[in-house]
C-alpha cells in the first residue's frame, strides 16, 4: 500500500489515530497535582514546633493547641507526666501526646498526692492540675496519624525529609532542623515524633 492507495476516509483516520496518541502521551507525562499539606503543621508552627525546637515549650502553651488531660504514668524506671489530647482535620482524628518535664523530687511529690506506686496502672488527673504545671516544659510531642495519610502531605508541608532511615518495619523521614521524625509504613503516615533540634542535630 502507499500513500496513493489511501483514501480520505483512511487519512482522516490515521490523523484521529495520531491526535489521539499524542493526547494520551501527554496525560501520562502530565506531572501528578503536589498533595495538601497538613494545615495543622503549618498552624502549629510558631505556637509549637519553634518553641519545641529551641527546647522552650510549656505545657500552658500546648494545652493552648489542643484540648487534653493530664496522666500520671508510674514505672519502675521513672514515673512519667503526659498530657494526652486530639484534634481533628478534614473529619479525621489525630492523637496527640506531650512529655512533660518535672525534676525527680517534683514527681515523687506528685505520685505520693495521687497515691500511686510504681506498680500502679497509669492514671488522669484532675483538670485544676493544668494551671499549676503549665510553666513545665514539653521534652517530646508525639501525633498519631488517621489511616492513610500520604507521605507527600508531609513533603507538601515542610519539604523532603533530610534523612530517610530504614527501620525493621517502615522507614523514618528525619527533619533534624525542626526536630522531627515522622514513621512511613506501608505508604502511610503512622506517627510524628518532634524534640528539641539538639537532640538530632548531635555530633
Amino acid at each position: 500500500m502507499n500513500f496513493r492507495s489511501l483514501s480520505s476516509k483512511h487519512i482522516v483516520f490515521l490523523i484521529i489515530v495520531a491526535v489521539l496518541f499524542f493526547a494520551w502521551g501527554a496525560w501520562l507525562t502530565k506531572p501528578a497535582a503536589p498533595a495538601s499539606a497538613l494545615k495543622w503543621l503549618s498552624g502549629w508552627q510558631q505556637q509549637v514546633l519553634d518553641p519545641l525546637a529551641q527546647d522552650q515549650l510549656h505545657l500552658s502553651e500546648l494545652a493552648h493547641q489542643v484540648s487534653g488531660d493530664l496522666w500520671l504514668q508510674p514505672r519502675k524506671d521513672g514515673a512519667r507526666l503526659l498530657f494526652r489530647g486530639s484534634f481533628e482535620e478534614s473529619g479525621q482524628p489525630w492523637a496527640v501526646e506531650g512529655d512533660v518535664q518535672m525534676d525527680a523530687a517534683e514527681m515523687s511529690s506528685l505520685m505520693a498526692a495521687a497515691g500511686l506506686t510504681p506498680q500502679d496502672d497509669e492514671q488522669p488527673l484532675s483538670a485544676q492540675m493544668l494551671a499549676p504545671l503549665g510553666k513545665h516544659r514539653i521534652s517530646a510531642i508525639t501525633v498519631l496519624a488517621p489511616k492513610d495519610i500520604a507521605p507527600e502531605r508531609l513533603v507538601s508541608s515542610i519539604g523532603q525529609p533530610r534523612l530517610r532511615l530504614e527501620l525493621p518495619a517502615g522507614v523514618a523521614w528525619v527533619y533534624p532542623q525542626q526536630g522531627l521524625t515522622a514513621h512511613i509504613l506501608d505508604d502511610a503516615v503512622q506517627l510524628i515524633r518532634i524534640v528539641p533540634s539538639k537532640l538530632l542535630q548531635q555530633g
